[in-house]
């Protein structure tokens, strides 16, 4: 009874640390949970105050704004180069008027660009952007059926080919040519019949401005992009990413903080989403600085961070590890790096970078290209991908359901419903489509896009986004990557479809079937590839000839490390192969009875599995 009768000014002056206490017991992380909600709306509401006032806006009235804001500052440093904003602005303006007179592009036209990172890359996107043509971000890696498969699916007429990808454009020319393709190599000199040089007609063009009549009509549904992400289906599909999708592309690296006086450096292929919309349109959104690098070096990543003053950068937790595995500097600290953002990176490559290399703020997120589900880590916890806001999550609802590994699909109840996980429980990601938080889908064939909606769910008649990924949310509310479903699996940042590679391994003349699945490696991020065979009745197996396949006809990443000989291949009740003990079992040849093989690059075969083989990829020793 005393407390009642104290004066006003006692009971605040007990009551507010009893409050605080209280906060820090049982919502510790409120005032980093509410402030980061109003900077995300924020955000949002800015990109809808400028819709409502046109429309039509989009990425060039931002570029446009930069230009009229900063157009002597650095937009791009690539090698020796330097543009500035108003620089790329006219160089877009010469490859628009190039584009529209030699290609004759018309609002709407798709063109396909198949090109390594470089400034090209952004003003070719700004200049189709100019004459309302969406811009298709074809993998330089991919090849023969892929390729085709990928440049097919998006729609587009024109394909605009770096030279030093010769090889890979003639293989498929002739396909090409018979669909009326217009091809374009980004040289002044061609030396393949039939490709039309590109760059000595952007050079000779006019700087003058590209009229909006030219691309009238432009609303948020209109797509800008096709960012292609391997699936369930075998092949690249072609995410579309629409006007307004690119718009909200570049919250990502506002939310981690970058500025107009930022330099970023960016090693990631802007093929990628994250390194074109979250990277350059980041960059766009802040009138910031990006270093281009046209493939990530771990021996030159420091030195090229000193050279362009680099204050922020963009990862996947591969390179941040291959980063921690390179040899020990005295001057492992001296550069001026204060952040950086990305996803992927597990809690012990957390720690041990930020001790060797400083204390650079590492902001995590999780988001998939065509998605609508996004987390971010703006408490920055060691290992987390994000931080389920409550708040936000009225904005974008998702849950965490449980799934079925075995059968490949969610668990219901009797009712027919998804069941919701309980914290700390691994569940696959779903969320909720809705008018505010959409799902736009892929390009070409429509049931590719249905496959990814997850109906009926909670109730009758509601919609769910199915992320294809499985993450546990602990007790605090922090979310944690936990591992993809279905045939695909990550590995060197690259989604890799088991189905594609199963193909190509198929074509080889001594394999009856083949099924593919990516095992855990220790130190490394994701999963390495390993392809259990059946061989044809009377053959044997050829690792030389199997070698020239995968190597020929798939990229680096995709390429099965591990083979496995088995008599049968196992199916289930519903004839899908079996490979989740596969998975477990791994490639240890001292547990697993079937003959097992390794792809030795040196030897360009694959050579039988050993022991010695085995203990030196168990310690690190043996690069993968």
């Amino acid at each position: 009874m005393q407390f009642y009768r104290m004066p006003i000014v006692k009971k605040a002056l007990i009551g507010i640390p009893l409050l605080w206490m209280l906060k820090r017991i049982f919502l510790p992380y409120l005032w980093q949970d509410l402030r980061f909600f109003y900077r995300a709306i924020g955000y949002m509401r800015q990109i809808e105050r400028a819709v409502k006032r046109c429309p039509s806006f989009g990425l060039l009235d931002l570029f446009a704004k930069q230009v009229s804001i900063r157009p002597n500052q650095t937009f791009i440093l690539y090698q020796d180069q330097s543009y500035t904003y108003k620089e790329i602005d006219l160089k877009s303006n010469q490859a628009a008027w190039a584009l529209s007179h030699y290609a004759k592009l018309k609002k709407g036209d798709c063109v396909a660009i198949f090109l390594g990172n470089e400034p090209a890359y952004i003003w070719l996107w700004l200049g189709l952007a100019k004459l309302g043509c969406p811009m298709a971000c074809m993998n330089y890696n991919i090849r023969s059926k892929s390729f085709l498969h990928c440049f097919k699916c998006c729609g587009a007429k024109v394909l605009i080919a770096a030279p030093e990808l010769k090889a890979a454009v003639e293989e498929v020319l002739s396909d090409l040519r018979e669909d009326g393709v217009l091809v374009f190599y980004l040289s002044r000199d061609s030396s393949t019949e039939g490709v039309i040089t590109l760059l000595d007609k952007v050079e000779a063009a006019s700087e003058k401005p590209i009229p909006e009549s030219y691309r009238a009509g432009s609303t948020m549904k209109t797509p800008a992009l096709y960012i292609y992400t391997s699936g369930t289906t075998g092949l690249p599909k072609a995410a579309v990413i629409n006007q307004g999708r690119l718009l909200i592309s570049s919250s990502i690296s506002t939310l981690a903080g970058v500025s107009c006086n930022d330099v970023l450096y960016i090693p990631l292929p802007l093929y990628h989403s994250a390194g074109l919309m979250i990277g350059v349109r980041g960059c766009i959104q802040q009138g910031a600085t990006c270093v281009l690098r046209n493939k990530f070096s771990a021996s030159q990543f420091w030195d090229d961070c000193r050279k362009y003053n680099v204050t922020a950068f963009q990862y996947i937790g591969e390179i941040l590890r291959y980063l921690c595995n390179t040899p020990k500097k005295d001057n492992d600290k001296e550069h001026r790096v204060r952040l950086a953002v990305g996803n992927g990176l597990r809690s012990d490559v957390w720690k041990e970078f930020t001790n060797r290399f400083g204390n650079i703020h590492i902001y995590e997120f999780y988001a998939a290209t065509e998605g609508n589900s996004f987390f971010f880590n703006y408490t920055r916890k060691e290992g987390a991908t994000g931080r389920c806001n409550s708040l936000l999550k009225r904005v974008r609802p998702f849950e965490l359901i449980r799934y079925d590994v075995e059968k490949d699909e969610p668990v219901r109840d009797a009712a027919g419903h998804c069941i919701p996980v309980v914290r700390g429980e691994a569940g696959l990601l779903i969320s909720e489509i809705t008018v505010t938080n959409p799902f736009v889908g892929y390009a070409g064939d429509e049931s590719l896009t249905e496959k990814k909606r997850l109906r009926n769910v909670f109730k009758k008649g509601d919609l769910y986004f199915n992320t294809g990924d499985l993450l546990i949310m602990d007790k605090q509310g922090f979310i944690f990557f936990q591992d993809r479903v279905g045939d695909t699996f990550r590995w060197k940042g690259e989604n890799v479809a088991t189905t594609e590679v199963a193909d190509i391994v198929g074509m080889t003349d001594f394999i009856e079937e083949a099924n593919v699945y990516g095992v855990p490696v220790p130190y490394h991020e994701g999963r390495i590839g390993m392809v259990s065979i059946k061989l044809k009745q009377g053959e044997s197996f050829d690792g030389v000839k199997l070698y020239k396949t995968v190597t020929d006809y798939l990229p680096n990443y995709a390429q099965p490390r591990f083979v496995r000989i088995q008599d049968a291949i196992e199916v289930t009740g519903t004839y899908k192969q079996r490979k989740v003990e596969l998975v477990k079992e791994g490639f240890n040849p001292l547990t697993i009875k079937d003959a097992l093989y390794f792809l030795d690059e040196s030897k360009k075969q694959y050579k039988p599995m050993d022991p010695h083989i085995y203990n030196s990829i168990m310690e690190n020793k043996l690069k993968l």
